[in-house]
């Protein structure tokens, strides 16, 4: 998965954006199932603000450490004074009250944090724990975006499959519509078998009607899922078979608390609010800071030069129960992630364990789904038979044929059902 997380921030961040913008997909590209999550894991707009939002934890580590260093400061000004004194007398400068004259001052300072008492080095540790948490975020919306593509090429495919069904029903109903026919025209079949063929013949192109219009609503789903919601036209590679996965129930579980990024990212949050309870009690403490700077001035120039240097210690003394408020604001955020914790580890559970029945409950369809479509097959092979041979009738044939698609649809159903019962139990325990 670290090597997951470090595609995904040189695509998004290194990368420049024209270079991403390109076509992804070519035109009447074969894209298998891996090809789809590659260009998802790049091209979607959810991991793209994921991965900025690592960038911009790596920023605040950053921004914490600045406080290890000096900082430096340059100041220019300039003043023009009017109406004030003319003559001097001790401090006191006077002039008429229609003089006037400049002030020039420019001034470099250089002030340098000493010991602050632990502060600085709690919140880069606070900075440090929230970059590694933006980075489970950035690998739970990794796996949901995996997942998602996973099931709507499923989905496609299922889609497809059941438009090739209702095609070969078509072509079925057809066959036995021009065989009525002759039928008639012979005088050996009823007019009634030419109308019912006619009938069943509609019906299966009201079908296929609508399994190509799920076909395409799927298509544009996966396209949605990868994040290129314009793509060219383009063809899957059907990888809608069944392949067991065997795992026990304990072993899911185990495993799920081990791999789910949201889990580790919740923990490490958890860190972060703990030390967020250290650095506010930091306020009780004083802080101790050097400072020096050299100085330009006068009314003219040459300027007079003049610097200085020292040091400064501040020492709360009270500040309106400011810091005791700060402790007990962050206690309580700790108490809600751990909460958050418990929950997430219900909901863990609760998920792992359904998509475990499902996949179980799957397997064990797809056999009797096979042997239920052997066994229509040869019903319509029989009950077709019987038709040709003048012993048979349109219903027994009708009721064959529909037989026959129905068992079909359900073995690609059960087939369906498990590899998404299968992408399902992978996403509980956080693995690919």
């Amino acid at each position: 998965m670290k090597r997951l997380i470090l595609l995904v921030l040189f695509s998004t961040l290194i990368i420049p954006f024209n270079a991403r913008a390109e076509e992804a997909i070519k035109k009447g590209e074969l894209l298998n199932l891996e090809r789809c999550i590659e260009i998802a894991l790049i091209k979607h707009p959810n991991i793209v603000a994921s991965a900025n939002t690592v960038n911009v934890n790596q920023r605040r580590v950053g921004q914490a450490e600045a406080n290890y260093y000096p900082q430096l400061n340059l100041s220019a000004g300039y003043r023009k004074f009017s109406g004030v004194s003319g003559s001097t007398t001790g401090t006191t400068t006077s002039r008429t009250a229609s003089g006037s004259f400049d002030q020039y001052s420019s001034s470099v300072t250089l002030n340098q944090n000493l010991y602050d008492f632990g502060k600085t080095p709690t919140q880069v540790k606070i900075q440090d724990l929230n970059l590694d948490s933006s980075r489970s975020d950035l690998e739970n919306v990794s796996e949901q975006i995996i997942f998602n593509v996973r099931q709507a090429y499923y989905t496609v495919l299922q889609a497809k499959r059941n438009r090739d069904v209702s095609a070969d029903t078509v072509k079925q109903f057809q066959l036995h519509l021009e065989q009525a026919k002759g039928f008639y025209e012979v005088g050996t079949r009823p007019k009634f078998d030419v109308t019912k063929a006619e009938v069943d013949l509609s019906n299966a192109k009201l079908n296929l009607i609508k399994s190509e219009n799920a076909l395409r609503i799927a298509i544009v789903n996966l396209n949605n899922a990868i994040g290129i919601p314009d793509a060219p036209e383009y063809t899957v590679e059907d990888n809608l078979s069944f392949q067991g996965y065997n795992i026990t129930l304990e072993d899911a579980i185990k495993r799920a608390y081990e791999n789910r990024p949201d889990l580790k990212s919740l923990i490490t949050k958890k860190g972060a609010a703990e030390g967020s309870i250290e650095l506010a009690k930091k306020g009780y403490y004083p802080a101790l800071s050097g400072n020096a700077s050299y100085n330009w001035s006068g009314e003219k120039i040459p300027l007079e030069e003049g610097w200085n240097i020292g040091a400064t210690l501040s020492f709360p003394i009270f500040s309106g129960y400011l810091t005791t408020y700060q402790v007990e604001e962050s206690r309580a955020n700790l108490n809600v992630l751990n909460a958050n914790e418990e929950l997430l580890r219900q909901n863990i559970f609760l998920e792992v364990q359904q998509a475990y029945l499902n996949l179980r409950e799957a397997e064990e369809r797809i056999p009797a789904a096979e042997l239920t479509v052997k066994q229509a097959e040869e019903n319509f092979e029989i009950a077709k038979g019987r038709y040709e041979a003048g012993v048979g009738n349109p219903v027994e044939l009708t009721d064959a044929e529909v037989a026959s698609a129905n068992a079909k649809t359900a073995y690609i159903q059960a087939l369906y059902d498990y590899k998404t019962a299968q992408a399902s139990l992978e996403k509980a325990m956080g693995i690919r």
